[in-house]
């Protein structure tokens, strides 16, 4: 039986041009869906940060770390 390995964590955070641009969008309210995230390849790396969670509904959306992250970037 397999055993299930920690979700390993790279000390920092250094985001892709993609990464950040979902962010943007996603702060500008563009709504995104499951659909929606597999067709632009949503960067699953933004949920495991928290810097996106999902909904109920299955939308994510951008959470206050994920606006810090966008204000460093353009800073």
């Amino acid at each position: 039986m397999a055993t299930a390995q920690p979700l390993y964590h790279a000390p920092t955070f250094e985001p892709t041009v993609d990464e950040i641009a979902t962010l943007k969008q996603l702060e500008m309210g563009q709504a995104l869906s499951v659909p929606d995230a597999l067709k632009h390849h949503l960067s699953g790396r933004l949920l495991d940060w928290a810097y996106i969670g999902k909904t109920p509904g299955g939308e994510f959306h951008i959470t206050d770390l994920g606006r810090q992250l966008i204000k460093r970037q353009n800073n």
